[in-house]
């Protein structure tokens, strides 16, 4: 099973007025199952099946997920629902597998009827705060934030475990991500974050170190792994250059 759902929870009243709904904070330190024994942001892969040059999205990420692939986010905004949960239904195969965590992008409802383990939320989707209401408090729950102000608005209902910040850098793989804040934008968000930060948005393996050196817990990455000739091999080089170890 992915998170419970349906569960009653006690009634938490939060006294921000922009957190109006009753939720349950799961505890900080993620509960181990299906395999999961931690959430690890390191190596964030948001998929992207335009990207994967006429490979399947499946075949992909599986490789990405033998290169050391941490967390895997379903994000196919062209897809029909019927599609999503298809797709969904595959990763989350492969995910278990691995004993990887797979989070759906803004689709709660496609999150619900494939098991994941939790979604990742946009500035224009569903509160962080009702999205834990519904998806309990197993659910891991990320929040999207292109500035410090986003990112104290996701953090101030408590809801939400990590923030994705960016972009980054220009990116053209998210044609609705926005200006890129840099590496000083990034380390902004970073200093005033109470939850881990992804950095996110033109991420490759040349800049993944600059990111970890600002603090970010992980990258998030699209391209430079769905693209890339090889997906194991660029996922490895990423993982290793996010963390400093540049071995061949």
């Amino acid at each position: 099973m992915g998170f419970l759902l349906g569960l009653p929870a006690p009634r938490v009243r939060y006294a921000f007025a922009s957190c109006p709904y009753s939720i349950r904070r799961r505890p900080i330190s993620w509960a181990a199952r299906d395999g999961v024994t931690s959430l690890d942001l390191a190596l964030y892969l948001v998929t992207d099946r335009q990207a994967t040059r006429g490979r399947t999205l499946e075949h992909v990420v599986e490789a990405a997920l033998r290169g050391g692939v941490s967390i895997v986010q379903l994000r196919e905004k062209q897809a029909s629902t019927r599609e999503m949960v298809s797709i969904g239904n595959k990763l989350r195969a492969l995910t278990r597998q691995f004993g990887v965590p797979l989070l759906v992008n803004d689709r709660i409802d496609v999150a619900q009827a494939i098991a994941a383990d939790g979604v990742h939320l946009g500035q224009d989707d569903m509160p962080a705060d009702l999205a834990r209401r519904i998806l309990g408090p197993e659910a891991i729950i990320g929040v999207s934030a292109g500035n410090i102000e986003e990112a104290k608005l996701a953090m101030e209902c408590g809801a939400a475990d990590y923030l994705g910040v960016g972009p980054v850098y220009l990116t053209k793989t998210k044609s609705d991500a926005g200006d890129a804040i840099g590496m000083m934008g990034l380390s902004q968000v970073i200093r005033d974050a109470n939850i881990p930060v992804v950095a996110i948005g033109g991420i490759t393996t040349e800049t993944a170190n600059q990111c970890h050196l600002a603090g970010a817990a992980g990258i998030a990455v699209i391209s430079a792994i769905i693209s890339a000739e090889d997906p194991e091999q660029a996922a490895r080089s990423c993982l290793r250059n996010f963390q400093g170890t540049f071995r061949s």
